[in-house]
């Protein structure tokens, strides 16, 4: 080896070990200040984040004002991935960022597109028990929420995209100066072996030409690639930067002092430096216009705003700012009109087009008592409403707000290509030092420009970018599909987790069924009409405020059966009702009623037994003296439950159905609907166990569910799906809400998961694969074996279309569709249900009766009403309480009210004799 070659191989060394503690030495942490009873922290926005290493104490509620500097889509927001906070940074401006840091450890922030990153350091403050400190006095600054970014200067997702408009414009300008300018230099350089060019060979000319393309079109890419190395955070731009740096420096020397160069040394680079620079921004600028795609499903849903509401104050309609609306306020809204908060109907009918929150098709019918949900679209009819929920606590702001705590998430997937990333920059730089070092002393003649040619060709070719997009972005598109569709995922993780699922537990009630009884069955003698019957019986009923009555009241009506008023009823505990209607003697309920009556039932017992045997409750009914007829009535299935089950089932999952109810009637709704696996007489604060039971199967489990009762197993379960109409508590204890409670839901829920995770992986691929195979292609692997060498302007083009591909590919999701299975092919594809009763410890207090509603298929039990001694049907008792670890349920909301006030006078009432009826 020659001085020279010994000289570049400790320049190597010397500047790997450089690169080494660069990177990867210690670095300052800066120290939150306290301001009151709040932490505060300023941090710069400009090519990356100042300080980037923020250490703050656990408990005391952290403010940190974000100073950005600058402009362009990159640093245009901020996310906090372990505080599920994603907010937008005003260009130009300073934005105020509240959160709690709850928890110690150290949790990363990063700019929206996951290139700039920075580190926030909880530190554990100890009260003296081990616990966080003590929360803000009186004269305090209040606490912030710490899911809420505010500010004077945040941004509205208008002004993002007003934002990206503008650096479109801009990009477009700088892509076509540096077209422009670099297409004469490209042409001389192409075309000069074979063609005369005259002046544009001109070395001086190229100078000229070149330079706005490299300070002016390269402006953006350079001043970010040097901030970046500033802060010791080197990213794609970095890379560039430096290979650009290289090429148009050495080409500078050449032109200016070729003398102090070798003959063989004076060739330039100006085309490679114009065609890297105006290629990169090429393919930034179509991803730019592919980027604004993916977060328009959070500018379609606030664009579903209403701007104005028609409101009744002092007696008199004003139309007033929809920021204006109060709760209580009552609130027009005419035909086509946006209703522009939630609320309750007061007055009026008219059918309400809620699609755009749902994702239901078909509108719903609204009357007085209905709850309408803002930014839907009245359709026929006018009504007045009353406001109950504006500001951020509408349906629509919390869906807005669940969406951008998704988008900025993070994946657990992700983690990989954060830690690769994390390692990428410097190892490209090393590798493009060695690549240097490698040609100098091996390759051919001239050695310098060889070793230089490949060693920018590495820096330029290596992808960062695409390794950093390849999870937000699928994540960003799939989680706003998702509010499309009605479906509501409240983080990366839980829709990662919801592809590996391989069994979905269903609770009954309100689930699977629609949650209330309803008239199912009329069955009449042959000496009367099936209306006829009806119409006494309902009538007879009308004075009843049990749930079944009010159940076969509503089936007449719906048939537009005309009631009438009864005479002389009579409520007869545990056993049904006697009135008079229209001069005919009605007796209805169970058997004893009649038996006592003297008749003979017989023959309505036969009929059902084969109702209670299907799940229904059979109602007895005796006209003039004479068995008339059975009605029947049950928790009817809700239209989409049993095509939702075989989807899941087609999905590859094990559908479980999880009930209070007894074993029969729980085997008979299972078999409706095709599940396979019944977990019977499960009490609710039983449900979270039966989870855990299953995931102690190595099961990875989901649970739907949709009441208060539902929340611990929500909580328990892998991924909790909540019904969107039920409960604010099981919503609150979900991962994924299915906002229009519909059961296919689920199935559209998996199904973007697992389109979501594929894309993912894809986008890896993609990312992964091509620096994998790239960056030893300019690093020169192949030229031993066949002479190829890549140049830095195919490595440019080879870069831009990588980034390029992964966005497009994210964009795909846009295109995302449920494929439902169709229901006639799911009917008898499963056996008879295998039921399992649930643990033994905590099971309601019953007793035998004498129809078909049991423990098994031959015992046969009900449960006693402690208040009013009625015998109560599990499967359609609204109303239940606990106490001392055993459920209580109640045939109406006043017998649970008695029992709530006094538990101890009611507990044993339950163990004491009574008869099934209503």
């Amino acid at each position: 080896m020659n001085p020279a070659d010994i000289a570049v191989v400790a320049g190597g060394l010397a500047l790997t070990g450089l690169m080494g503690w660069f990177f990867f030495g210690p670095k300052k942490a800066h120290s939150a200040t306290q301001v009151g009873n709040v932490q505060e922290v300023k941090v710069t926005v400009k090519g990356g984040y100042s300080p980037d290493l923020v250490r703050v104490r656990q408990g005391v509620p952290l403010r940190i004002i974000f100073d950005r500097q600058e402009s362009g889509e990159c640093t245009s927001r901020v996310v906090f991935p372990d505080f599920a906070l994603n907010s937008s940074l005003s260009a130009y401006g300073q934005t105020t960022i509240e959160l709690l840091p709850d928890r110690a450890g150290e949790f990363g922030f990063a700019c929206g597109m996951n290139m700039i990153h920075g580190k926030l350091i909880v530190e554990p403050q100890a009260n003296g028990h081990g616990v966080a400190a003590p929360v803000a006095r009186e004269n305090d600054p209040p606490r912030p929420d710490p899911d809420r970014a505010k500010g004077p200067d945040q941004l509205t997702e208008d002004h993002e995209m007003a934002e990206r408009r503008a650096e479109i414009s801009d990009l477009t300008r700088r892509v076509v100066v540096g077209g422009v300018l670099t297409a004469p230099v490209l042409f001389a350089v192409m075309a000069g072996n074979f063609l005369q060019v005259g002046i544009l060979g001109n070395h001086w000319l190229q100078l000229a030409l070149i330079t706005p393309v490299m300070f002016y079109s390269g402006w953006p890419i350079h001043r970010t690639g040097w901030l970046g190395l500033l802060h010791r955070q080197a990213e794609m731009n970095s890379l560039i930067t430096l290979g650009s740096s290289a090429a148009f420096g050495y080409s500078l020397m050449v032109t200016v002092a070729p003398a102090i160069l070798p003959a063989g040394l004076r060739e330039v680079y100006f085309e490679a430096v114009g065609v890297i620079i105006t290629l990169i921004l090429l393919g930034r600028l179509f991803e730019a216009r592919a980027k604004a795609g993916t977060g328009a499903a959070i500018r379609k849903l606030i664009g579903l705003q209403a701007r104005t509401a028609r409101v009744v104050r002092n007696g008199a309609e004003a139309d007033i700012p929809v920021e204006d609306v109060v709760a209580g306020d009552v609130v027009i809204v005419r035909p086509g009109e946006k209703i522009p908060v939630d609320g309750e109907v007061v007055d009026g009918e008219s059918a309400v087009d809620e699609s755009m929150v749902t994702g239901e098709p078909i509108p719903a019918t609204k009357r007085a008592g209905d709850t309408v949900i803002g930014a839907t679209i009245n359709r026929t009819g006018s009504f007045r409403f009353r406001a109950t929920r504006v500001g951020r606590d509408t349906m629509l702001a919390q869906i807005i707000k669940l969406v951008q705590q998704a988008q900025g998430s993070k994946a657990p997937i992700q983690r990989l290509a954060d830690l690769v990333s994390s390692y990428f920059v410097p190892a490209v730089i090393g590798i493009a030092i060695w690549t240097f070092v490698a040609w100098f002393l091996f390759g051919p003649q001239p050695a310098f420009t060889s070793a230089m040619v490949a060693a920018v060709a590495v820096l330029i070719i290596a992808c960062p970018c695409a390794l950093g997009l390849a999870t937000p972005l699928s994540v960003m598109v799939s989680t706003g599909k998702g509010a499309e569709q009605g479906i509501l995922i409240r983080s990366a993780e839980a829709l990662e987790t919801a592809h590996k699922l391989d069994t979905i537990v269903l609770d009954k009630t309100g689930t699977i069924t629609r949650g209330q009884p309803a008239l199912t069955d009329v069955l009449p003698e042959p000496d009367i009409k099936e209306d006829e019957l009806l119409r006494l019986a309902a009538s007879a009923e009308r004075l009843s405020e049990h749930p079944l009555a009010a159940a076969v009241v509503a089936g007449a009506r719906s048939r537009e059966i005309v009631l009438s008023e009864p005479a002389g009823f009579e409520s007869i505990t545990g056993r049904g009702v006697r009135a008079t209607v229209d001069g005919h003697p009605i007796l209805i309920g169970n058997p004893a009623l009649l038996r006592d009556a003297g008749l003979e039932v017989a023959t309505l017992e036969a009929a059902a037994d084969r109702l209670s045997a299907d799940g229904r409750t059979p109602l007895l009914v005796a006209v003039d003296g004479k068995p008339a007829g059975v009605i029947a009535v049950a928790d009817t299935l809700k239209e989409e439950s049993v095509a939702a089950v075989g989807s899941l089932r087609a999905l590859g999952l094990e559908v479980v159905m999880i009930t209070g109810d007894n074993r029969r009637t729980a085997a008979a709704i299972a078999r409706q609907v095709g599940i396979g696996r019944v977990l019977a007489e499960v009490l609710p604060d039983r449900k979270a166990s039966e989870v855990r039971r299953l995931q102690s199967e190595g099961r990875r489990v989901a649970m739907v569910g949709d009441g208060i009762n539902d929340a611990p197993a929500l909580a328990q379960a892998d991924v909790g799906l909540a019904i969107g109409t039920g409960t604010d508590v099981a919503i609150e204890s979900s991962d994924i809400t299915l906002i229009s409670g519909a059961l296919t839901g689920v199935v559209t829920a998996i199904q973007l998961s697992r389109a979501t995770m594929r894309n993912i992986r894809q986008n890896l691929v993609f990312a992964f694969a091509y620096n994998v195979i790239g960056i030893p292609i300019a690093a020169g692997v192949l030229y031993p074996f066949l002479g190829l060498r890549l140049s830095p302007m195919i490595a440019a083009a080879a870069m831009a279309m990588s980034s390029l591909s992964v966005v497009s590919n994210a964009n795909r999701l846009h295109g995302f569709r449920s494929k439902p299975v169709q229901s006639a092919a799911i009917r008898g594809l499963v056996a008879e249900p295998k039921v399992e009763v649930g643990a033994v410890d905590a099971r309601p207090t019953q007793k035998r009766a004498p129809t078909g509603q049991g423990d098994d298929m031959s015992e046969k039990t009900s449960v006693i009403d402690p208040v009013c001694g009625m015998t109560v049907d599990s499967a359609t008792a609204e109303y239940r309480s606990f106490n001392n670890g055993t459920a209580y349920y109640f045939c109406s909301a006043g017998c649970k009210e008695k029992f709530d006030k006094d538990p101890a006078k009611f507990a044993g009432a339950a163990a004491k004799g009574g008869h099934e009826g209503h």
